[in-house]
C-alpha cells in the first residue's frame, strides 16, 4: 500500500519553507491523497492536487497560499476527487465553461447597445418624428443610466423597477410608457437571440404584483410641491449639499423652468450681461422659444457654477452628458429624508402630503404668485409656458411679456432668498 502522509497542521504549513537549493519544493501536507504544498525558491507557496483521471496522471492547481487556508485546500481536493470518481474529467469541464463563456460574451448584448439596435431596426414604422423621437429620448433619460451596461441576459424584474420606482408616482404616464418600451426592447433581444426566458417588464403576472396600477396612480393628481412657507428652510437645506444637481436644482426653482429644460441647458443659451435664458423650441414641451428672465439670484447663482472644459452644459454629469431626471429626483428626496430626519417634518405637499418632487417645485411659484402677490395669473402661466387664454396668447407671440415677468422673477427670487418684499408682494401674517 502507498505511505500515507502525515496530515500537517495549519501551524505546521505556515513553517514550511523552501530548503534552498533545486526547483520547486512539493511536500505531501496529509488528510485527502494527493493534496501537496508547492514551494517556490522566492518562497512563494501554493496548492496542487496530484491524482489520476481514468489512465492519466494529472496535477491540479488549488489556489495560493495564504489566500487559500489549508482547510479549504483539502476541501476543493476532496470536491475533484468526487468529481473523478462521478466519471467528470474537472480539466475538460473548466474548458467546457470557459468555452460556453466565451460564446456567451460573444453572444452578449448590453442593454445600450439593445436599444440602438431596436431603434435602427423599428423606428421607421413611426412616421410622426417626434413620436421617434420621445421613443429614444425616454429610453436614452431613463432608462439607459440604470440598464445600459447590463448585459440584456441579465436583467431581472428588479433592475428594471430601479428605473420605474423613481417616477412611477410623480410621472405615471411616462413610466408607464418607459416600461413597455424596455419591454419591447428587451422582446426584440430575445427573439433576435441575445437573451432566453420571461421578459423582466412584462406587466401581466410579473411588474402589476410590485407596483400600483397606472389607473389608481394617476388619480392622487398633481405633482407633489414644497409648501410656501417651506421654501425658505428649503433652499438652506439645498445649499449644504455638494454636487451640481443641486445648482440645477436650486435654478430650476429660481426660473420655474422644467427639469428637463434645466438638465439641457447651455451657456450660449444664456445671456449674462442682458440677463436672459432663451431655450430654443426643440427643447420645449411647446415647441416654441421660451425666453426666461433671470433675476440677480439666478445669475449669482450662474456666476457660482463650476465650468467644465469641453461640455457646453450649464449643468453636466459628472461622467459627462446631461444629468439624469432620477439624479434630480434623487437629489430632492435626499433632501426630505435629512429634513424630516432634522426636525421630523420633511418637505411634503400640503394637500397629498407626498415628499415634494423636483417638477413641483413650478406648482410652489404659481401658489406663490396666486396666494402672495398681486402679479397677474396668465403672467404667471407665460413664465411657466403654458397654455393661455386667446388674448394672452396674441400677446405673448408679441412681447411676452419679458420685461413685466422680469419684476416678477425678480420678487420671486427676493421671496425665496429671505430678502425684502417688493411692491407687488402681498404681506401675511401668519400661514400660507
Amino acid at each position: 500500500m502507498p505511505k500515507v502522509a502525515k496530515s500537517l497542521s495549519a501551524l505546521e504549513i505556515k513553517r514550511l519553507k523552501h530548503p534552498g537549493k533545486g526547483r520547486n519544493y512539493t511536500v505531501a501536507v496529509g488528510g485527502v491523497a494527493g493534496l501537496m504544498l508547492q514551494i517556490t525558491p522566492s518562497g512563494a507557496k501554493s496548492w496542487l492536487l496530484r491524482t489520476k483521471v481514468g489512465m492519466k496522471r494529472r496535477e491540479f492547481g488549488l489556489g495560493g497560499y495564504p489566500e487559500i487556508a489549508l482547510a479549504t485546500a483539502r476541501d476543493r481536493a476532496r470536491d475533484l476527487k468526487e468529481k473523478i470518481r462521478d466519471g467528470i474529467d474537472p480539466i475538460q469541464e473548466r474548458k467546457e465553461k470557459k468555452a460556453a463563456l466565451i460564446a456567451a460574451q460573444r453572444r452578449g448584448l448590453t442593454f445600450s447597445e439593445a436599444v440602438d439596435k431596436y431603434l435602427r431596426a423599428k423606428l421607421d414604422q413611426y412616421k410622426n418624428a417626434k413620436h421617434r423621437q420621445q421613443w429614444r429620448n425616454t429610453l436614452l433619460t431613463y432608462a439607459v443610466p440604470e440598464l445600459g451596461s447590463m448585459l440584456v441576459q441579465e436583467i431581472t424584474p428588479q433592475d428594471v423597477l430601479r428605473v420605474l420606482q423613481p417616477i412611477w408616482i410623480d410621472k405615471t404616464e411616462t413610466a408607464s410608457r418607459v416600461r413597455g418600451r424596455i419591454e419591447a426592447v428587451l422582446s426584440w433581444a430575445t427573439v433576435s437571440g441575445h437573451r432566453t426566458g420571461d421578459n423582466p417588464a412584462r406587466w401581466a403576472g410579473n411588474l402589476k404584483e410590485l407596483l400600483p396600477a397606472p389607473s389608481k396612480v394617476a388619480k392622487e393628481g398633481h405633482h407633489p410641491a414644497l409648501q410656501i412657507d417651506d421654501v425658505q428652510r428649503w433652499l438652506a437645506s439645498a445649499r449644504e449639499m455638494d454636487g451640481i444637481g443641486r445648482y440645477a436644482l436650486e435654478f430650476a426653482l429660481l426660473t420655474a423652468t422644467r427639469s428637463q429644460e434645466v438638465r439641457g441647458a447651455k451657456w450660449d443659451e444664456i445671456d449674462l450681461d442682458k440677463g436672459i435664458w432663451i431655450i430654443p423650441a426643440q427643447r420645449m414641451k411647446k415647441e416654441r422659444e421660451h425666453r426666461v428672465p433671470l433675476s440677480s439670484g439666478a445669475l449669482a447663482l450662474l456666476s457660482n457654477v463650476p465650468r467644465f472644459e469641453g461640455s457646453d452644459l450649464v449643468f453636466p454629469a459628472p461622467r459627462g452628458g446631461k444629468l439624469s431626471d432620477m439624479a434630480l429626483s434623487a437629489a430632492m428626496k435626499r433632501l426630505h429624508e435629512a429634513d424630516l430626519k432634522k426636525t421630523g417634518v420633511g418637505f411634503v405637499d400640503r394637500v397629498s402630503a407626498r415628499p415634494a418632487v423636483p417638477h413641483g417645485l413650478r406648482s410652489t411659484f404659481r401658489d406663490w404668485v396666486a396666494e402672495r402677490t398681486s402679479f397677474p395669473g396668465d403672467m404667471a402661466e407665460v413664465a411657466l409656458a403654458h397654455k393661455v387664454s386667446n388674448s394672452v396668447e396674441a400677446a405673448y407671440r408679441r412681447g411676452d411679456m419679458i420685461e413685466k415677468r422680469r419684476l416678477m422673477m425678480q420678487a420671486w427670487s427676493d421671496f425665496v432668498n429671505g430678502e425684502a418684499a417688493g411692491d407687488n408682494i402681498l404681506e401675511f401674517k401668519g400661514g400660507a
